[in-house]
């Protein structure tokens, strides 16, 4: 990805949806004003910086910029915990030396270690799963294997190759509309908004711009919500599915970051006890070991076993 457009379009992106107003300034010009938010000397005021240094940050040109000046961007354009680490992702990648650059391309998908799969096992009751920050499902217990069929059996999913959550929203389209109901807008954004902080750790991890190009070249619907630069981090929540088996369940998530796997998480969902959804994840659960008793292992599995 082109870094210094990526850095160009966010902060322009931010700098868009702040009014005068918003910032605790006078409006000077009235309607007369030529754009949506801010200044660029605007902000640049706010953020103590010179117009001509700050129209270069602007650019996307943050070699060398402190970190006291990110944080004074971060006031002035009033920045939320992701855009702030996503700003600070930026300028890192920005001033990162060629050869990490190089090792970033190289990388390949992590795998899943052994101890992880069986901690996911572990856990019978409830649908935990593993991915990367791509949205590559690379491992699941049986319950979350069950919970997330619909991706599985989508004819959108690459053979032998992780299932991928943000190819099934945007490229299997009825069936995620379906599976996700009326919250199909807001998963989808959520889901572009993750990949869109992933860009900004990885911007040159040959996957992920591999994986972005063809959902920007095929779905309308990713082309617009990539355009808004947004981002989010994904910790807790709750999300609503509407599983082909069972039926509605709302589920709340817990996000576990595996601190010696840089960059995968285990994903954890439960049912309020005694709820209409705690009885249809009791009757998923069932249904995976009746129906399931032999799940396509992931990617990560496949690899595992032939390197034995």
């Amino acid at each position: 990805m082109d870094l210094k457009a990526e850095t160009a379009e966010f902060l322009a992106s931010r700098r868009a949806r702040i009014t005068p107003d918003k910032a605790g300034l006078p409006a000077y010009g009235g309607s007369k004003r030529r754009v949506p938010g801010l200044r660029r000397e605007e902000v640049a005021m706010l953020a103590g910086v010179s117009v001509d240094y700050y129209t270069r940050l602007e650019r996307g040109n943050l070699g060398g910029v402190s970190e006291s000046v990110l944080e004074a961007l971060v006031e002035a354009l009033q920045l939320d915990e992701a855009e702030r680490n996503h700003l600070f992702d930026l300028a890192r990648t920005a001033n990162a030396s060629g050869a990490a650059r190089s090792r970033a391309r190289r990388a390949s998908s992590a795998s899943v270690r052994p101890v992880v799969q069986r901690i996911l096992d572990s856990m019978e009751s409830v649908p935990a799963l593993v991915r990367n920050g791509r949205l590559d499902i690379l491992a699941t217990n049986l319950t979350a294997r069950a919970l997330h069929s619909p991706m599985y059996d989508s004819p959108e999913r690459i053979a032998n190759k992780p299932v991928n959550t943000a190819r099934f929203h945007f490229l299997d389209l009825d069936a995620a509309q379906k599976y996700w109901g009326d919250r199909w807008e807001k998963i989808a954004r959520d889901a572009v908004a993750i990949l869109r902080a992933e860009a900004g750790k990885n911007p040159y991890d040959t996957a992920l711009i591999a994986l972005v190009g063809e959902l920007s070249t095929r779905s309308e619907d990713f082309r617009r919500m990539w355009a808004s630069h947004d981002v989010r981090l994904h910790r807790s929540g709750t999300k609503v599915f509407y599983h082909p088996a069972v039926g509605r369940l709302e589920l709340a998530y817990e996000a576990l970051e595996l601190p010696a796997d840089t960059g995968l998480q285990i994903n954890v969902y439960t049912a309020v006890p005694g709820s209409p959804s705690d009885d249809g994840l009791k009757l998923l659960t069932t249904w995976a070991a009746t129906t399931l008793a032999d799940p396509q292992p992931s990617a990560s599995d496949t690899r595992s076993r032939k390197d034995h």
